[in-house]
This record gives structure tokens, sequence and C-alpha cells, in this order.
């Protein structure tokens, strides 16, 4: 059995002085394969450095809605090199996020538009955040995001019918253990019709470490294998056969090598 994290924060703090210990235990539990994401340029630059140290490991560079205030024309500039270095398999994550609005809505918009043009440019897929903006993002996905490769919408927490409208648009859905939550109802609909081909896994630790082990304060990428066995379970399917195909799917998506 082989899983791939596909959305990991290796390089923040919490994790980021103990990744070989981090990368020994998840091998161990099954997860084999890891996308490290970026958030800002100087993450960027640390999940670069990571994806470089270690085999199966790659990296995703963008910039987060949180971070758009930041962003000028220098910011994309950079953003561009970095996503052309060898282990970089997207852009991302990048979106729209209204619930905390630490950047202008404005200005999320524009810095989610100029990062689906540089990953139009480079023919790279895109990761998206989106939290109460579902109907923005799906906007300017449309407007703008129209020579996009490929998209996920990670830690998806949303309805059945905002996972269709995904599906319908030929987008991926990807989980988090948020979805083993007693109180995470909607997202367990939504995962009963994503399909294997279009279903992708992740632990977006170091946060929300998914049941049983929600105690743990930390999450890390051993801890998926729990997500993955809820989710087996609740599309009643054997778990070697689920976790074949979404591995499958995963490397799809980013394009990775056969091992």
């Amino acid at each position: 059995m082989e899983l791939i994290d596909t959305h990991c924060h290796l390089g923040f703090e919490q994790l980021a002085n103990d990744v070989e210990a981090i990368v020994e235990r998840s091998i161990e539990a099954g997860v084999t394969g890891w996308i490290t994401v970026g958030t800002d340029i100087q993450q960027n630059k640390k999940a670069i450095e990571l994806a470089d140290k270690f085999e199966n490991m790659y990296a995703a560079v963008g910039i987060h809605p949180h971070d758009a205030k930041d962003v000028n024309s220098k910011t994309l500039t950079n953003l561009r090199e970095l996503a052309q270095s060898r282990k970089v398999v997207a852009i991302g994550e990048t979106g729209l996020d209204f619930h905390y609005n630490f950047s202008e809505q404005s200005v999320q918009r524009r810095v989610f538009a100029a990062q689906l043009k540089i990953a139009t440019e480079l023919n790279l897929p895109v990761i998206i955040h989106s939290r109460e903006a579902f109907d923005d993002t799906i906007d300017i996905l449309e407007r703008h995001g129209g020579g996009v490769k490929k998209v996920v919408f990670h830690c998806f927490g949303g309805s059945a019918s905002q996972a269709k409208l995904i599906l319908d648009k030929g987008f991926y859905v990807s989980f988090t253990g948020v979805v083993t939550f007693k109180n995470a109802q909607t997202a367990r609909q939504a995962a009963e019709i994503v399909p294997l081909d279009k279903l992708m896994l992740e632990t977006d630790c170091p946060y929300m470490s998914p049941e049983p082990m929600r105690k743990q304060k930390i999450n890390e990428p051993a801890l998926m294998i729990h997500t993955a066995r809820y989710l087996a379970d609740l599309k009643k399917m054997d778990f070697a056969h689920f976790c074949r195909n979404i591995n499958l799917t995963s490397k799809t998506f980013f394009s990775l090598p056969e091992k």
C-alpha cells in the first residue's frame, strides 16, 4: 500500500525541525509520497529545499489569499521563477478566503487571477484554497483559468452540490482529516459522491489531525492513514483498492513519475 499526502506544510515551524523523523514515520505508516505546499515566497523556497532533499517529495508554490496584500509585480516574478524549479509540480495554494479577510477581497481576486495566469503559462495544475468564497472562486476560475491544466479544491468542506459542480467542471476534490470529525456530515456527503479518479487525500498538516488522533495537537503525514481508512469504509470499498486508485489519481494530477 502506498499513499501520497497531496497537501502538507512541512516547512511550517511546527514541523520544519523534525522533517526527517516525520518522513520516516510517514513511510512506516504507508504514506510514501508528499506534496509540500508554500504559502508565501519564504515558504515556497522552503518547500523547494525540502523537495530537493527527499525522494518522492515534491513542492507546490503559491501565495495564500491571506498574504495577497503583500504581493507586487516583483513577488509574482519571483513566484514564476520558483515555479520552474525541478521538483515543483503545482501552483498553490492560491484562491480566496472571505472568512478571515486578512487581505481585501478585491486584492485576493487580483492575486488569484495572476497566479492562474502563471499556471497557464507554465502548464502546471493549481491547488485552490476557497473558504466562504465558493461562488467567487468558481467565477474567477471561469474568467481567468480557462487555460489551467488541472484544478483541485483542497481541504474541501463544502456541500455535495458544490462538489458536484466542481466535478462537472472536470476539477478534483481533496479531503483532509476533517471528514472524520463528528460534526462534518456535510463533508462526508460530498465525499460519498466524488469518484476515485477525482478524489485525493491530504493532511494540510500541521493542522486538523483526524480522528482518532484529533487530540494530537500537531498533525503529520503518517496520520493520513486514518483518513484513508475512514473514507474507504464510508464508500464501502476494499481498503487496498481505495488506496491504489487514489494513489493513481494523485500521480496523474501532479504528473508524478511511476516508480
